[in-house]
């Protein structure tokens, strides 16, 4: 009867942690969409390059800090010419100054290219900002 008793409970036991571990997983699916805003740069960086960051950092404090606080939207600087960022430049194909938006929903993930846009909008703020905003709202609701 002791024996029983002992199964009986450790198979309670086991099937509640399981699931536990099935709702902390669906959880971590959800939580895990998101948008990561990457800004690609070489170590030397004309002012065209340094606008693009700026004018990047302003909108997004501006209009979505929410949901940087929350992480649904991250933001990335990265430094193509540095060897530990490598692989995150390869999957992006990126070489020197790129704006790249990576969306993630439900694992999959789908990057947006908006090197062209910032390029062309850089020098100002006010248009760069515009539409950046407006590409980063429709992407988020697809998250």
């Amino acid at each position: 009867m002791k024996k029983l008793s002992v199964l009986v409970l450790v198979l309670g036991l086991l099937f509640s942690c399981k699931e536990t571990v099935k709702k902390e997983t669906a959880e971590s699916v959800k939580l895990s969409n998101r948008i990561e805003v990457i800004d690609f740069h070489s170590t030397h960086r004309c002012m065209t390059c340094n606008a693009i960051e700026s004018n990047t950092k302003s909108t997004l404090n501006h209009y979505f800090s929410n949901e940087l606080k929350s992480d649904k939207i991250t933001f990335q600087s990265v430094n193509v010419d540095e060897e530990e960022n490598f692989q995150l430049a390869e999957k992006f194909q990126a070489t020197g100054t790129s704006l790249f938006l990576n969306v993630i929903a439900d694992g999959k993930e789908t990057i947006v290219d908006l090197t062209d846009f910032a390029f062309m909008e850089a020098s100002d703020e006010n248009v760069f900002s515009d539409k950046l905003k407006t590409k980063i709202e429709a992407e988020l609701t697809k998250i």
